[in-house]
Parts: C-alpha cells; structure tokens; sequence
C-alpha cells in the first residue's frame, strides 16, 4: 500500500485483529455501472466517499478516478490483499475500494476466506452501488457488441441491407412460431434475433455517404411517432376502449402519410392471407365501399375468407398456421401407427 492508504499504526502482524477487539471499522466495496457515464453516482455513494478514511483502486484507469479528483475525493492507487485492507479499517475506519471492471475477484476471496476463518474479527462489509443501470441499459452491450462485429468480423463487415433482408423475413416468422408455440425460452431468444436485425441495419446505415443515420436515430424516430400517435397517454386527448385508441391512432397515422390512397404503405410481397386481409381492414376503416371482387378461382374464395375472418376480428394467417399445425400432428400421428 502507498501512504496515503496505509493502515493505522500497530504492532499486529496484517489481518491478526484478535476477535472482540474494539471498532472493527467498515469495507465498502462501491460498484459502478459502464453503462452509465463516469461520475454520475447516488447520493449515498458521494456521501461514502467524502467520509471515507480511505479511498482505494488499483486501477489507475478507472474511469470515475478523474470525476473524483475533481470533487475533492482522494484516491490511493493501490491493491491491499485481504488482510491488509481488514488492518486499514482498524479503530473503526472506512475504506472504500473502487473495484476494476473485472470486481477484483482475488480481494473478495480473500475477504470470505478470512470471514469464515473465525480468527479475525472482520470489519463490516458493505456492497454499494454507486450507480444502477435503468431498464433496457443492456441494449448499449448490443450496440457495442455490434459495433465490434461490423469492424472486424469478416463476414458481417461485408453484409448490405439487401443481403440480410431475407433474414429479417425469416427470424419475424420464427418469432410468431416462439410466440404460437408458447415457449417462453424460445420467445426470447427469437426476440433478441429479430432486435439482432434492427441494430445491424442501423450499424451498416451508419456507413453510407448519403443519409446515414445510426440506432439512435432509428430509436428517436419510433420514440415520436408513438408519442405522437398516443395523445391520449402523452396529450391532453381521451381514450376509454380500445377502439378510441385505434381511432385515434388511425387519424394521426393518416395526418402523417399524407396517402393519396388507402393501399399505400401495404407491402405486396407479404403472405396472400395477411395481404387480402389487410386489404379488407384498410377498406373496413375508410368511408368507402368496395364489394370483394367475384371470379371462378379459388383464389376469389379465399379472399372472401380472409375478408370475413378480418371483419370476426380472426388472423386469417394465425388460423390457418393453427389448423396447419393440427394436421401435422395428425400426420404424425398415422406415421406413429403405421410403424
């Protein structure tokens, strides 16, 4: 240890306070997050600090070192074992350790290792978090991981939107599968594939020379477009069903298309049943009336069907998947009786 993190005076040998000595003192090992800046830290976690006898890292680089400083907070660099941190706090002194970002595993063990010892009257022990990450902080781990990935994988630095664009079609059908099937792990983990998407478009759009934005600009955009489209949440509009809210939600979506038809905006390419309900839906909420199209195709009852499961509130997709999958059970069923 350096001296200005010495420990008190003393004849003992480190780490031999006699049990029921008096004043044991306090450790507090203050945990920070990387996921929230340098500096910002709770109230208890500054008032710690300010009143510790002792304030110890080892690692020179820590990057709350700086903030500290500048706050009047003086840091010893420094890396006590065990032992030498439980003499530190003798007659009642509070040293506060600053653990790397790896939590300094070794101190720890060696902290335990002496509390169960039973020979050492140990200080008190304190976890503090000087900084707690806020829900969806782990999204800033994707983004970085991403980030890594696009500059130094061989095969992911290469990718375009229109190379990964089959996948994105791929992992949402896997994620109505997750969400059918009704297993939670796999619901997750598809969630994650399909947010995989999101990000890597938003990381490759950073690189184009002609409008490049990144994931925050995507995350800003869907952030007001749905306060905008929620004036009943975020406004001073009322909505007390779900068809106000639909309603409402209509009007603002028409208001910022600006569409010179009710079938702009629905893609073609999606599956033939969303498509003709979707169809149908647009026309169901307009003021028009368009009698469906007669024709001798089974194609002509098929939108028919679609239509009347859409205006029954029935995902025609959804339905037929449902029955789809009961026949395959049924097939695999004669399989398991004919073998």
């Amino acid at each position: 240890m350096t001296e200005e993190t010495a420990a008190a005076p003393g004849s003992a040998a480190p780490g031999s306070a006699a049990p029921g000595s008096a004043a044991p003192g306090r450790i507090v090992l203050l945990t920070t997050s990387h996921r929230v800046a340098p500096g910002v830290l709770s109230w208890p976690a500054w008032q710690t600090l300010r009143e510790a006898d002792h304030v110890l890292c080892a690692d020179a680089a820590h990057p709350q070192l700086p903030y500290l400083r500048e706050a009047g907070v003086t840091v010893g660099h420094s890396a006590p074992t065990a032992a030498e941190l439980v003499d530190a706090c003798a007659g009642g002194r509070t040293v506060v350790v600053l653990p790397s970002g790896e939590g300094d595993q070794v101190l720890t063990d060696g902290l335990s290792r002496l509390a169960g010892s039973g020979r050492v009257q140990m200080p008190d022990l304190e976890l503090l978090p000087g900084s707690y990450d806020l829900p969806g902080a782990r999204l800033l781990d994707l983004v970085q991981v991403m980030d890594r990935i696009r500059a130094e994988c061989p095969w992911s630095s290469t990718r375009t939107h229109e190379g990964l664009a089959k996948y994105a079609i791929e992992e949402a059908y896997e994620l109505v599968e997750a969400i059918e099937s009704g297993d939670r792990d796999e619901l997750r983990e598809e969630l994650g594939d399909v947010l995989l998407q999101v990000v890597f478009h938003a990381r490759i759009a950073e690189e184009e020379e002609d409008e490049p934005f990144s994931i925050d600009d995507v995350a800003g955009t869907i952030v007001e477009k749905l306060i905008h489209r929620h004036p009943h949440v975020f406004g001073d509009e009322s909505a007390e069903t779900p068809a106000d809210v639909h309603a409402h939600w209509l009007r603002t979506k028409a208001a910022e298309k600006q569409r010179d038809s009710i079938t702009d905006g629905v893609p073609l390419a999606q599956p033939a049943l969303a498509l003709a309900a979707k169809l149908t839906s647009r026309v169901a909420a307009s003021p028009l009336d368009v009698p469906l199209p007669s024709g001798g195709s089974i194609g002509y009852e098929l939108l028919a069907l679609a239509a009347r499961a859409e205006a029954e509130g029935i995902d025609p997709e959804a339905s037929l998947r449902a029955a789809a999958r009961a026949y395959r059970d049924a097939i695999l069923a004669a399989e398991g009786q004919a073998r």
